[in-house]
């Protein structure tokens, strides 16, 4: 038997303020934030979200081995040009670490920017190209 997977449908950082790591995806790339079971928290955008959990709760049974805010390292596709993102990033007082340049991505070449967020977990949005 082959296993067939199509998309993913969330991913969780750990983080240290859910509060400062919030208001960040809010204002930088217009996530919304919304609580889900048992007061947990999330952000939303497109199709997916992103699952937040506080470093702080170490008795969760849904927890990674060893979680760690600031370890995590991901890319997010934008509809938006990579310009007005980077110009956007650039207003919002974010550092950018590299881009725009190309990389490769899952399905073909993208042209990227790479920031950290508040907990140090290094964020890459792309174009397709």
């Amino acid at each position: 038997m082959t296993i067939s997977l199509s998309h993913i449908d969330h991913f969780v950082l750990t983080v240290a303020d859910m509060d400062r790591t919030c208001e960040f995806f809010e204002k930088t790339l217009g996530m919304r934030r919304d609580e889900f079971k048992l007061g947990r928290v999330a952000l939303y955008f497109g199709q997916c979200k992103i699952n937040l959990h506080p470093a702080q709760d170490v008795v969760a049974v849904h927890l990674p081995e060893h979680p760690t805010p600031g370890s995590a390292d991901l890319c997010l596709i934008a509809d938006t040009p990579i310009e007005t993102v980077a110009e956007h990033l650039k207003a919002c007082g974010v550092e950018l670490r590299e881009g725009p340049s190309e990389r490769s991505g899952a399905i073909g070449p993208i042209m990227s920017v790479y920031f950290h967020d508040p907990d140090g977990n290094l964020i890459e949005i792309s174009n397709q190209l």
